[in-house]
């Protein structure tokens, strides 16, 4: 698949339970802080070292939320950019452009939004088995590193992906060749994502 990729220019209930009831009472924690401070006075603003509790509150809650999704294997790399072996950063349709990861399965595609290529969408789409799942925390920058392959008929795929609490993340993929190509985008729910899988490229 790196030879082809070189020439290319339901998330488990429970998750989602956690998430929406993280995400919620997180929203109250903020709301109940800003209407105290607001309750003193209207023009009142917060001050640096307020805006930066926020911000790290946030982030924690990212970082928990994240931890989630990456134990259960289920979520949908989005990429709004799509990075060659040489660095060369090319910007992508994210619905067509992504890796996706279901528990035990997974696709990577590329694809530009038409209708021709081996996929049918412009690129080059694989499915197969995940295997040899790692995860690893740093807590210190609130940052994920996971590593895995996926066994498919086009190859078995090396994957190492690094995500932070920003939402940021970015999957590199290397093969048996010496190519390599990377997707860089935000991690999404499976549930949220409107990714367009095309057809297998075999």
């Amino acid at each position: 698949m790196v030879h082809y990729l070189y020439y290319l220019n339901k998330l488990n209930q429970e998750v989602m339970k956690t998430m929406k009831m993280n995400i919620v009472s997180l929203f109250w924690i903020i709301g109940l802080f800003c209407i105290s401070l607001n309750g003193s006075s209207q023009d009142q603003k917060l001050s640096r070292q307020e805006k930066k509790e926020v911000r790290k509150a946030l982030l924690q809650e990212n970082f928990n939320i994240l931890d989630s999704l990456l134990n259960v294997k289920s979520f949908v790399l989005e990429a709004d950019f799509l990075v060659d072996k040489y660095g060369y950063r090319v910007p992508v349709l994210s619905d067509v452009n992504f890796v996706k990861v279901n528990e035990s399965k997974g696709v990577l595609q590329t694809g530009s939004g038409t209708r021709m290529g081996y996929n049918g969408v412009g690129g080059v789409t694989t499915e197969g088995n995940v295997g040899g799942w790692k995860v690893y925390k740093d807590l210190k920058h609130l940052s994920y590193s996971v590593q895995f392959n996926l066994i498919t008929n086009l190859g078995i795929y090396d994957i190492a992906m690094s995500v932070n609490s920003e939402n940021n993340a970015t999957a590199t993929i290397t093969g048996l060749g010496p190519g390599k190509l990377s997707w860089e985008g935000h991690l999404k729910t499976p549930g949220n994502s409107r990714v367009f899988k095309g057809l297998d490229t075999y």
